[in-house]
């Protein structure tokens, strides 16, 4: 999701702009959801396993073992990628940075902190709805990473001039470690807002009110 998401903002933004890097988020999930999918799940999204977690699906210890992986996995991602990234002569990580999210005054469409709150929040219950309902045992067989990467591909559509997308904080955590300052400052709402927004999904799934199917 970092290298190659965030990768095609660094390195190809310029040439396939705010669509293509939708689908690049997207198709990054769909091709990991089938390929790992049967060994994990494939949340590779501390939110996911939080969601999981509050819908029954998992434990809490369990969850820890896989946020763990996950965070390791977007900070090595974030730095292989400022590694390729520097290999640009014009190249400045300050300057160019790593497709780290953001909010305010210089950042994309410079929306307020309340309105990427609301988007984040929003968002990844969508997402996680989806999730949960795409992987319950009614939802039909075989269809789930394509119904999840293209969920994710429609929140990056509408939200990358507001936050730049997170609805991960795993995807937030790793280039905001190398890029520092003020993406580093704002990191908190990457992480809490999508943990909200997955935890009301996994509740909702939980209390019977929407098919929980396992």
């Amino acid at each position: 999701m970092v290298l190659f998401g965030c990768g095609a903002a660094v390195i190809a933004g310029a040439d396939i702009e705010l669509t293509g890097i939708s689908f690049a988020f997207g198709l990054a999930l769909i091709g990991m959801a089938y390929s790992i999918g049967a060994v994990s799940g494939c949340h590779i999204n501390p939110a996911v396993s939080l969601g999981m977690v509050a819908a029954g699906r998992m434990t809490l210890p369990e969850a820890i073992q896989y946020i763990i992986a996950q965070v390791a996995g977007a900070v090595v991602a974030a730095l292989v990628l400022m590694i390729i990234a520097s290999g640009k002569a014009d190249y400045s990580v300050a300057t160019n940075g790593l497709g780290q999210n953001g909010w305010g005054a210089g950042y994309l469409g410079e929306y307020f902190m309340g309105a990427a709150f609301m988007f984040e929040v929003v968002a990844t219950f969508l997402f996680m709805v989806v999730i949960l309902g795409a992987t319950s045992a009614s939802a039909p067989a075989g269809f789930a990473g394509l119904a999840i990467g293209l969920a994710l591909v429609v929140i990056h559509l509408v939200g990358i001039n507001v936050t730049g997308v997170s609805v991960n904080p795993a995807r937030s955590v790793g280039p905001a470690l190398f890029v520092g300052g003020t993406a580093l400052a704002q990191l908190w709402l990457f992480i809490v807002a999508p943990i909200i927004g997955a935890a009301l999904a996994g509740l909702l799934f939980k209390s019977g009110m929407v098919d929980a199917d396992v």
